[in-house]
């Protein structure tokens, strides 16, 4: 094809021919690459890579060439040249589809992708084994294995098991301490240790910390913690201007350990997501929704923000920390001392202090849509004025007004005993399906309602677990900002049988509940919302009659028109333009396919070489135009959408 060199050429010293021949070859075949390379993305709309151009281009030629000397193609001459070009472009690109097809251009990450996966992967199989060692370790190797044995000690060995494992394990023991509706009591006990006795750091790493943060502003600090949890350690100390304080320092290189522990998470969660219950219960996006959470807890400045704004928003009737701003970095946060004991060690039976939780809770859900989304008891003390104090503002939940009414409506449906209620409130809050069958919803959720809520009932926070059952059953999916309202609530339900045993979470919400309503039900408050309302009102009364008088205008005169804008959307646009561009290149092609028959059948025209027409050389070109436009609207069919 590029011509050969022969020994006598060598032999006369013919050397601009050998230059031309070892230099020129080559250039032509990269310029014929990257001709070919910008004529398939162009022809596909596609950007296609080099190296897998430059295989298909090796391929394509190697065809041709064959295809070329098997036929009369090849004698025809420069008649023929384009056809010639046309074919080997087609081979190329017949090629490249059928890659596309298989494995489209993006599915395989490049090589320096490959090692960072491969150095992930790596990581997560040495967490896999550490954890799995833990777990032998401390004696839980039978339950991994499905074989029972006497529960003597296994509460102990959980719940050192956990803590060796880290920031996320630690965590989940901290919720489970605050369930003993799920655990035995002996679980419970243990598991609420995790809440104080969690080891701590090493002073030398934690001075290093706070040195790197803060530098030199501490007149005195105490190295040794007054609490140490999963995540953080809480050391008393003085300031330089005498100021009492609480220094709260992040356990070193925890960071890097919970991003190793989310990625396993999320890898979880994304092979859960592919079961029916798993899309049924939104495990990727309760993956994703603990990810945020856990990523804000670890930068002290949002807890120092989510303090700001509960203060903001909340009374006296629980203490709350100062934070000193100027302080607090991503991973100190400073806070005024506040004096009291921590609750288990204060040894309450006080309904009334219960109450008084339960309710500034409440109205941070229900009013301000700010609430502090973790109250388990070791995030509570008792203050030395006898007050409760909350600490802990790393997780805070933020609920829109919209979802508080809804909220509201569902907890005066149950109190009133109103399915329907209960079931337009719940529709609202929850993600709904395209297809529910909301008789049968409000059936089943009257029969809830009477099993749990019948005279003589006493309703507990297991009405809530059924609750969820049905909405898991009729396909609901319940958004994060609820669902961390109700892991709060039953954190909290733990939290106030400390304070007060027996303490009826359920009852007492719902006379929360009912006091509220009351309270918008006065004179005042019914004058202030209807003066609300009718100021928002008020703009669009004021355009009413001119509009009015306008539409009354047009009818008589008979000019009344409905304007509709067909395809406003983008989406539209592009979808309809897409769907004709696949139209007219399907119309083209086979009417190019269709010309090139009939002029290669076709008998006569002018002789352009020894056996061929004018004629066959067009046909030849309508039937390589007519495969390429062919492709194009096949790879359009098969990319995969984005």
């Amino acid at each position: 094809m590029y011509g050969t060199l022969s020994k006598g050429d060598l032999a006369c010293g013919n050397v601009n021919d050998f230059l031309l021949y070892t230099v020129g070859v080559p250039v032509t075949f990269v310029l014929l690459i990257l001709g070919m390379a910008l004529a398939a993305r162009r022809i596909l709309g596609l950007r296609i890579g080099l190296v897998r151009t430059a295989i298909a281009c090796l391929l394509g030629l190697s065809f041709t060439s064959g295809i070329f000397s098997a036929t009369r193609i090849e004698q025809a001459g420069s008649a023929l040249a384009s056809v010639q070009l046309g074919i080997t472009l087609l081979m190329v690109i017949g090629l490249l589809t059928f890659a596309e097809i298989i494995v489209p251009t993006g599915s395989i990450p490049p090589p320096t992708d490959w090692w960072r996966a491969l150095r992930r992967r790596i990581a997560r199989t040495r967490r896999y084994s550490r954890i799995t060692s833990i777990a032998f370790q401390h004696g839980l190797g039978p339950y991994l294995r499905g074989r029972e044995r006497t529960s003597s000690g296994l509460a102990r060995s959980l719940r050192l098991a956990l803590e060796d494992g880290g920031v996320t394990f630690v965590k989940l023991g901290q919720v489970l301490s605050t369930r003993p509706d799920l655990l035995a009591p002996e679980f419970v006990d243990e598991l609420s240790l995790l809440q104080d006795n969690v080891p701590a750091a090493p002073w030398d790493q934690v001075r290093e910390v706070l040195k790197a943060e803060l530098g030199d502003v501490f007149d005195e600090f105490d190295e040794v913690p007054i609490a140490a949890a999963s995540i953080a350690q809480v050391h008393r100390a003085r300031l330089k201007s005498g100021a009492e304080v609480v220094v709260k320092v992040q356990r070193p290189g925890v960071r890097r350990v919970a991003e190793g522990d989310l990625d396993i998470v999320d890898r979880l969660a994304n092979t859960l997501q592919r079961t029916r219950w798993g899309r049924a219960m939104g495990v990727r996006d309760l993956a994703a929704g603990f990810a945020v959470a856990l990523r804000e807890e670890l930068d002290f400045r949002v807890e120092a923000r989510n303090i700001a704004a509960v203060t903001a928003t909340s009374s006296d009737a629980v203490g709350l920390p100062r934070v000193h701003e100027e302080l607090c970095t991503a991973r100190v946060l400073v806070m005024d001392r506040l004096d009291g004991v921590p609750l288990r060690a204060a040894s309450l039976d006080d309904a009334d202090l219960a109450r008084t939780l339960l309710q500034f809770v409440l109205r941070q859900v229900m009013l301000d849509g700010v609430f502090h989304a973790d109250p388990h008891p070791g995030n509570v003390m008792l203050l030395s004025d006898g007050r409760l104090g909350m600490l802990d503002f790393g997780s805070v939940g933020r609920i829109d007004s919209m979802l508080r009414a809804a909220l509201q409506r569902l907890l005066l449906a149950i109190d009133r005993g109103d399915p329907a209620g209960l079931t337009d409130s719940l529709l609202e809050l929850v993600n709904r399906p395209e297809e529910i069958d909301e008789q049968r919803l409000e059936r089943a959720l009257g029969q809830f309602m009477a099993r749990h809520l019948s005279a003589g009932m006493r309703p507990d926070v297991e009405m809530f677990g059924d609750l969820f059952k049905l909405v898991h059953r009729y396909g609901l999916s319940i958004p994060p900002e609820i669902a961390a309202v109700f892991r709060a609530l039953a954190t909290l339900e733990g939290t106030l049988g400390v304070i007060a045993p027996g303490f009826n979470i359920v009852v007492e919400s719902r006379a929360f509940a009912g006091a509220q309503i009351s309270e918008h039900l006065t004179p005042e408050s019914l004058r202030r919302n209807v003066t609300e309302e009718l100021h928002s009102m008020l703009p669009m009364l004021r355009r009413l009659p001119r509009r009015v008088e306008r539409i009354t205008s047009a009818l008589e005169q008979g000019r009344l028109g409905l304007s509709i804008r067909l395809f406003s959307d983008e989406r539209d646009r592009s979808f309809v333009t897409g769907l004709l561009h696949q139209v007219m290149l399907t119309v083209l092609g086979a009417t190019a396919g269709l010309m090139g028959v009939l002029l290669l059948g076709s008998a006569g025209g002018p002789q352009v070489g020894s056996e061929i027409t004018l004629y066959q050389v067009f046909g030849y070109n309508l039937l390589v135009i007519s495969v390429l436009l062919g492709l194009r609207v096949v790879v359009t069919i098969f990319r995969p959408r984005a």
